[in-house]
Formats: structure tokens, C-alpha cells, sequence
């Protein structure tokens, strides 16, 4: 299949771009919900590929995932979270803490998802844990429902270019294949906390200019609680972040502890589903502190009752999360990974005109393929062609993770971490996808910039 063109595009390439325009055409001109574009697509993908082989492969694979099923199970915990009232005392808590600034609930999202994520190593998988109280916070506190998602959304992406994330790792190692001893691992670390430094900043003047565009105005005094007050009557309430929290901080900072305790196939049961029993956890502090705060009282019909209505939210952002997820697979069946390869190293661009070409190519990419898949693959081939062009291979090695990883949940139409926080914040697909567009431009400008070696790195 390979080495085919239409036009400038090989042809792998040129699917990617078919599959974008009719997903558009379904969801934009004729007004179908984006589920039903998404299962169009991946049909649409399939005969389009030729790939009849993989459909059913494909097609089972999401379900074999234990992301999915936890992206399933934090959704279904946020509406369990409105039913119990308990995330109305998380909210007031964070509310009289930095309810007094203009986004503060904003500034809430970038710091804890940030953190968080670089924890968990997965970006939808953070969306779905911390979103449940950065995006109703930051609804409550002015913000319209499409920029508290996409806030929450390009906070816990910037968790794939903080260390400890395995993509850094992954990055890492693609260098030294190349360029042997080019950098020590630790300083290699260090260089990548300074990238994500820059990203943070990044991410806080966005949504500084974000918040006075759309008016996002302090909480007036008097409808802020004291801060003493909310932990006096949310303390019970405050423990949900922390159960959350816990075991992914565990799995990330205590694995020699958890071989030893749990033996190694036993500490590798525990992370592989830390992310999956989570939710459960919460959901039954949830139950038990917040029981008698239910509208309706505190009864398991009622309970079943109000937890029905969630069906109508949960289920079509699943159902379009699964077929992003399949959909990648069956451009993974393709060889468009060593097309692209190919093709990049053919381009003969200049070291400043690859700065610019190369992270709208993984930007590109990344509405397909994994993140890892995109730095083991092309890693070499662009590491080695920047340098030949004069760049600093180091520099690209380190960007690779904010190019690969942070974009590939942020790039419609397959962006799980778009669709996971729309689910939370109720927000419709174009004005979220329009404001995500925002978050990206300016993640591409400072990869650029990073890039052509216009702000500093300190370790090169």
C-alpha cells in the first residue's frame, strides 16, 4: 500500500484527511450527533483503507482497554457526585479558597490536573478523575460549559511532558539510540521539567486571555463561603479528592513497595487497574457520606431513578470515545507510519521550516495514532533530520512528548480527552471543538518557538 500519492500527500496521509472531512460533513452540514458520525467514520475508514481484515479486531479492541472502561466509570461518578450533593461541598470549599480572582477555579484545573496527570501518565484518564470537580467548579464560578472543558481538557494533557511520564522516558531513549551519551537521563529529566514549565505558563496566559474574553468574573463577595466554614461542613466531602488521588500517587512513588508486598505480577495487576477501581472507590464514599443529602431521599429506588436519567449523558460520549478508539486502530493496520517516516525525511526543509512543519505534522498525526506509537516510530528519523539540518537534536527529543502526547487527546476528531471532559461539562461538540482549536494553536506556537531554539531549555 505504500508509496502512493495524491498530490503532496501519501496516500495513508490522505485518508486521514478523508476521514476528517466526512465527519465534518455529517456533524456540521447535515446535524448528526457526533456518536453517529464517529460509527460512520470508522465504517467510512474501513472500506475506505481496505482494511475489511482488522473490522471485528478493530472493533473489539476499546473493549479489551481498561482506560475505557474508566472514562466510562468517572462519567457515570460525576452524575453519581450531583445525585449525592457531596461535590456541591468539594465546589464551595474551592469556591472560598480562590473563588475571589478572576478563573481562579481555572487556575484550580491547571495546577491539580497538571499534577495529577503527570501521575497518572494518561491524560483522558485524568480528565475523567479530576474534571468531576475542576468542571463544575469552574461552571459555578462564571465559566461557560465548553472552556471549563477545554480548560480541564489541555490541563491534564501537559501531564505527558512532566516527568515522571513514560512518554519522557520513551522520548529519552529514542535520543540515545541516536546520538549515544548525547545527554545524561538525569539531566534529560531536568530538561523536560523545564519544558513543561514553559507549557504551564503557556496554559495559564490562555486562560487568562480566555477569562477576560468571556468575562469570567470573580464570585461575588457574598456569595462566597468562608473558608473555614466550607471545611467545617465539606470535610467529609474533601476526602473524595484525596481516595482519588492516592492510588495513583501510590502506583506512581511506591512501586518497589508494591513489589514487595504485592509481588511483581501483583504490582502490575494493581496499576494496570488503579484507574479502574478508582471510581468505584469514590463512588462508594460518595454513597455513604452523601446518602441522606439526596434530592428525593435515601432509598435505592430513588437512587436507580435518578442514576437512570445519567444514561442519556454517559452513554454518547462512551460510544463516541469507543469508536475514536477504534477507528485509530484501523489506521494503525495501515503503514502509515513508515509512509510518513518516508515522507518527512524526503521533505528537504530548511531547520527553521522544519520547526514549523514538524509539530503541525504530529499535531496532524495525533488525530490517529498513539502519542508512543508517533515517538517510536518517527522519533529517530526527525531527531536525526533536524540535526542534520543544523538543529539541536536534543531540543526536538524533549519536545517530542509535548508534540506527540499532549496533542493527541486535544486533536478532533479522535480526541479522548475532548470528548471525556464534554461528557462532564455538558458542553455541545462544535463550541467545545472551536475553543479547542484555541488551546492548540498556541500549544503549536511555542512548539515552534521551543522548537527554533527562541526560548531557553537550560540544559542545552
Amino acid at each position: 500500500m505504500g508509496g502512493q500519492y495524491i498530490g503532496p500527500f501519501p496516500l495513508e496521509v490522505f485518508y486521514l484527511i478523508e476521514l476528517l472531512l466526512v465527519i465534518f460533513l455529517l456533524f456540521v452540514v447535515f446535524k448528526r450527533p457526533v456518536y453517529e458520525a464517529m460509527a460512520f467514520g470508522f465504517l467510512f475508514s474501513i472500506v475506505m483503507t481496505g482494511k475489511y481484515d482488522v473490522f471485528w479486531k478493530a472493533l473489539a479492541y476499546p473493549a479489551t482497554s481498561s482506560l475505557f472502561y474508566a472514562i466510562f466509570g468517572f462519567l457515570a461518578l460525576a452524575h453519581l457526585f450531583d445525585i449525592t450533593r457531596v461535590i456541591e461541598q468539594v465546589i464551595n470549599f474551592i469556591i472560598a479558597t480562590v473563588g475571589r480572582f478572576r478563573g481562579g477555579a481555572g487556575y484550580v484545573s491547571l495546577f491539580a490536573s497538571t499534577f495529577m496527570a503527570a501521575l497518572s501518565g494518561s491524560g483522558p484518564g485524568n480528565v475523567a478523575a479530576t474534571g468531576v470537580f475542576t468542571i463544575p467548579a469552574m461552571k459555578r464560578t462564571g465559566f461557560p460549559p465548553a472552556l471549563a472543558a477545554t480548560t480541564e481538557m489541555s490541563c491534564s494533557s501537559l501531564g505527558n511532558v512532566i516527568p515522571p511520564a513514560g512518554s519522557i522516558l520513551l522520548a529519552f531513549g529514542v535520543l540515545d539510540a541516536v546520538f549515544k551519551g548525547a545527554l545524561s537521563s538525569s539531566t534529560f529529566i531536568i530538561g523536560s521539567y523545564a519544558v513543561g514549565l514553559w507549557f504551564v505558563v503557556q496554559r495559564w496566559l490562555t486562560l487568562l486571555g480566555l477569562c477576560y474574553y468571556y468575562k469570567v468574573s470573580p464570585v461575588p463577595p457574598e456569595e462566597r463561603p468562608a473558608a473555614g466554614e466550607a471545611l467545617r461542613q465539606g470535610w467529609k466531602a474533601l476526602v473524595i479528592p484525596v481516595l482519588i488521588f492516592l492510588p495513583l500517587f501510590v502506583d506512581s512513588q511506591m512501586g518497589d513497595l508494591l513489589k514487595l508486598r504485592l509481588g511483581a505480577d501483583g504490582a502490575k495487576a494493581f496499576s494496570s487497574s488503579v484507574l479502574m477501581f478508582t471510581p468505584g472507590l469514590a463512588a462508594a464514599y460518595a454513597l455513604i457520606v452523601g446518602w441522606k443529602s439526596m434530592e428525593g431521599g435515601a432509598s435505592l429506588t430513588n437512587l436507580y431513578e435518578r442514576f437512570k436519567d445519567s444514561l442519556e449523558k454517559v452513554v454518547p460520549v462512551a460510544i463516541t470515545i469507543y469508536l475514536a478508539y477504534a477507528t485509530a486502530q484501523v489506521f494503525a493496520a495501515t503503514e502509515m507510519k513508515e509512509v510518513v517516516q518516508n515522507w518527512l525525511v524526503g521533505m528537504g526543509l530548511s531547520r527553521y521550516t522544519f520547526a514549523v512543519v514538524i509539530p503541525l505534522l504530529f499535531m496532524f498525526l495525533g488525530m490517529a495514532l498513539p502519542g508512543s506509537s508517533q515517538i517510536a516510530i518517527l522519533g529517530g528519523a526527525v531527531i536525526g533530520a533536524y540535526a542534520a539540518l543544523g538543529g539541536n537534536p536534543v531540543v526536538l527529543a524533549l519536545l517530542l512528548p509535548a508534540m506527540t502526547g499532549a496533542m493527541e487527546g486535544m486533536t478532533p476528531p479522535l480526541a479522548l480527552c475532548m470528548y471525556t471532559a464534554m461528557g462532564i461539562a455538558g458542553s455541545g461538540f462544535w463550541e467545545t471543538t472551536k475553543l479547542t482549536l484555541v488551546w492548540i494553536l498556541f500549544h503549536l506556537i511555542l512548539s515552534m518557538i521551543l522548537l527554533a531554539g527562541l526560548l531557553p531549555l537550560f540544559v542545552v
